[in-house]
């Protein structure tokens, strides 16, 4: 009987595969395609239920991105521990909550005119917001030694990516993530099965 506990490699082989057609397939089409994903202001106008799913389904870098890694050891261990579809949420709950807390500023800003009207129109897509939350979501189902080393092992991989990100707002959506994540861990704890004693 599936109980929902336990590794899932379906994210994994749909990531594997859009990194490898983003890497290879045909320029205009992969184009096309990750604008169509994007989570920016305009998209998430039109279509606010289709762009997160869509936009989680792409690696910022591709396949050799330091998240492909992140994704699979941090999502195998966290399933293992809650089930497939907890797992699921805390990641949907992660990304969706951190896209609307840095794509919000941004609609405010066009209106205000502190922002350009291209800034409706940026390019953002990615795993790593949910994947933030699922750390954080996880960090709290290890033991002492491993609680403390996730933290920092988090903190040199954003560091790392910094220079890359040229939009604060992106900057701010990982930390965002991280603490969406973290608010999650006492429903997360909840759904931990407890092991009988001998």
């Amino acid at each position: 009987m599936d109980n929902g506990v336990g590794p899932r490699p379906a994210g994994v082989i749909h990531l594997i595969a859009t990194s490898l057609y983003a890497r290879y397939g045909d320029p205009a089409t992969v184009s096309a395609l990750l604008h169509v994903s994007s989570t920016d202001v305009a998209h998430l106008s039109r279509t606010p239920l289709l762009v997160p799913a869509a936009s989680a389904l792409w690696v910022a870098g591709g396949l050799f991105s330091p998240y492909v890694l992140a994704f699979v050891v941090v999502l195998t261990a966290l399933e293992r521990r809650i089930g497939s579809w907890r797992a699921a949420a805390v990641f949907l709950t992660g990304h969706v909550v951190a896209t609307l807390a840095t794509e919000i500023p941004v609609a405010l800003s066009v209106l205000t005119g502190r922002l350009p009207g291209t800034s409706l129109h940026r390019l953002d897509y990615g795993i790593s917001f949910g994947l933030m939350a699922c750390v954080g979501a996880l960090d709290g189902l290890l033991g002492p030694v491993p609680r403390a080393v996730v933290p920092a092992w988090v903190s040199v991989l954003l560091a790392h990516d910094l220079p890359a990100f040229e939009d604060p707002l992106t900057n701010w959506g990982h930390p965002l993530a991280l603490l969406a994540g973290v608010g999650g861990r006492p429903l997360v704890r909840r759904v931990v099965p407890r092991v009988p004693r001998p």
